[in-house]
């Protein structure tokens, strides 16, 4: 099943996973396995006023954030998704931003990043490059479960990087002259 994107024009986030999970594609949500965290670390870092599940994702758009995937296709493991894959999905996910211009896109997994970017030396955290036009890239750790190289709580702090620079951005753009 595919997963579709949550998505509209003018998102303060979109969030850009690897690929879907086996999970994710049975019901067609986006972090749909038990053990993914990426809904505990939205809420966590103050992007949602309370914790959503997988069968709430369109509420995103409540929020100003948006969801999609470098690679559409469904896997058991992030790994499973050959450089090629990445890089034609880096393409793609360039196409999709463009017209939907959200202030950020945020990919989630340094090495995934990396390699559709070929960005070899990229680290977690803002970017220099902007993507589409002109929306800020910005690099976080994958959320899931599978992923043990970070903790829950660390990865609500870096999570939480990303929402405090939409908020000065917004309170910027909100202040401007008019």
């Amino acid at each position: 099943m595919n997963v579709p994107d949550v998505a509209r024009p003018g998102l303060a986030v979109l969030f850009c996973g690897i690929n879907p999970g086996t999970r994710s594609g049975e019901l067609g949500q986006h972090f749909a396995r038990p053990g993914n965290r990426f809904w505990k670390v939205l809420f966590g870092a103050g992007f949602t006023d309370r914790l959503l599940a997988p069968a709430e994702q369109e509420q995103l758009l409540d929020y100003g954030l948006g969801v999609t995937n470098l690679v559409s296709r469904t896997s058991r493991a992030a790994a499973d998704v050959t450089a090629a894959e990445l890089r034609a999905g880096a393409k793609a996910l360039e196409a999709r931003v463009t017209p939907l211009r959200p202030g950020w896109v945020a990919v989630l997994g340094v090495q995934a990043y990396r390699r559709a970017f070929a960005r070899p030396k990229a680290r977690i955290g803002r970017q220099l490059e902007t993507i589409g036009a002109g929306s800020g890239l910005w690099v976080l750790p994958n959320p899931s479960g599978l992923q043990a190289r970070y903790q829950l709580d660390e990865m609500v702090a870096l999570f939480a990087e990303l929402r405090h620079a939409t908020t000065v951005a917004a309170c910027h753009s909100s202040s401007a002259p008019g």
